[in-house]
C-alpha cells in the first residue's frame, strides 16, 4: 500500500512522520522543511489546480486535511475531478462542529448533523461530496470528525500573556479536544489498518471547559491566570468568530473511535498533553502547579 497526505500542515506533517516510508507522498502548496526525508513531495495549489491529472501511487490510501475555502469546496471538488485511478481508501478530516449546538448533550455519529456556522456547513457539504464520489468508485471512506486540536505552538500562550479574558467557569461550556499527536496516530490507524469505513467522532473523552484548559496552561507555564468575565460581558467584547464557538455546547461520544476503530488516545487527560506540549515548545512546566479550576 502507498500513502498520500494532501495538506502537509500542522497535523499532516505529523502523520507523514508516522506512516511507513515506502511509497509515501506529501502534497501541498509549498514544501515544509520539517517533512520527513522519506516522503516524496508534490507541489499542488488546490486554489489553482488547473486541468492536469493528479497521479498518485497505486494502490493508495489518502488523507485529506485541507479546509474548505467556499460553500462548494472548490478545492476538494477540483482535486476529485483530477484524481486518477488507484485510490482505495480516503480519510477526511471533518469537524465535530457539524453537530451544531446540543445544549451540552452527548452526541453520537448516528445523530443527525445540525451545523449552524458557515465553516461547519462547508465541512458537512464536503462529507456529502466525498460520500457520492467514493460510492461511485467503490472507495472506502473514513470521516474523522475532529474537535479542537492543541499541541506545541497551539496552547494560546500569546493570548494568555496579553491578558485576554476567558469566560468565567460558571458560564463556560463543555470542551472537546485532542492532542495533535493523538490525532496523527488516529489518522495513521485509519489509513493503514483494515478498520471499518464510516464516520468516527475523535477526541480525548475529557469534557472540561475551555476556561479550565486555558487556566491549566497558564498555571503549568508559570503565567498569570487570565481574567474571567461573564457571558454577558463576553457578548459585548469578544469577536464574532470567538462568540460563534462559545454559542455551541456539546459532549462528543468517542465510543466508536475506541471500540470500532480501535484507537485509544495517549493523552486522555489533557493536563498531560499540555505538559508534553510545553516541553516540546521549550517551556519547562511548573512542577506541582495547580491544574486550573
Amino acid at each position: 500500500m502507498n500513502f498520500a497526505v494532501i495538506g502537509a500542515g500542522y497535523t499532516g506533517r505529523r502523520v507523514l512522520g508516522l506512516l511507513p516510508p515506502q511509497g509515501l507522498l506529501a502534497i501541498g502548496r509549498t514544501q515544509h522543511p520539517d517533512l520527513p526525508p522519506t516522503a516524496r513531495f508534490m507541489a499542488l495549489d488546490l486554489d489553482e489546480i488547473g486541468v492536469n491529472p493528479v497521479d498518485l501511487p497505486t494502490p493508495c490510501s489518502v488523507l485529506y486535511t485541507v479546509p474548505p475555502r467556499d460553500d462548494d469546496d472548490s478545492r476538494l471538488a477540483g482535486l476529485l475531478a483530477r484524481l486518477v485511478e488507484g485510490v482505495v481508501r480516503f480519510v477526511y478530516l471533518s469537524t465535530t462542529g457539524v453537530y451544531g449546538n446540543r445544549g451540552g448533550a452527548e452526541v453520537l455519529e448516528s445523530d443527525l448533523p445540525r451545523p449552524a456556522s458557515h465553516r461547519a456547513k462547508r465541512r458537512l457539504a464536503a462529507e456529502h461530496l466525498l460520500e457520492q464520489w467514493c460510492q461511485a468508485r467503490d472507495i472506502e471512506l473514513i470521516v474523522l470528525r475532529v474537535p479542537g486540536i492543541y499541541g506545541p505552538g497551539r496552547l494560546g500562550l500569546n493570548r494568555i500573556e496579553s491578558g485576554e479574558p476567558v469566560l468565567r467557569e460558571a458560564d463556560a461550556n463543555p470542551g472537546n479536544r485532542i492532542h495533535v499527536d493523538d490525532l496523527a496516530a488516529c489518522c495513521v490507524l485509519a489509513m493503514t489498518t483494515d478498520c471499518a469505513a464510516g464516520t468516527y467522532n475523535v477526541g480525548d473523552g475529557d469534557n472540561r471547559s475551555g476556561t479550565w484548559f486555558t487556566q491549566t496552561v497558564a498555571a503549568l507555564a508559570g503565567m498569570d491566570a487570565p481574567p474571567e468575565i461573564s457571558r454577558q460581558s463576553a457578548e459585548r467584547t469578544f469577536s464574532k468568530g470567538r462568540l460563534s464557538f462559545l454559542s455551541e455546547s456539546r459532549r462528543i461520544d468517542t465510543t466508536r473511535m475506541r471500540e470500532v476503530l480501535g484507537f485509544e488516545p495517549h493523552y486522555r487527560d489533557p493536563t498531560d498533553g499540555i505538559r508534553a506540549s510545553l516541553i516540546q515548545s521549550g517551556v519547562a512546566p511548573i512542577s506541582g502547579a495547580a491544574a486550573g479550576k
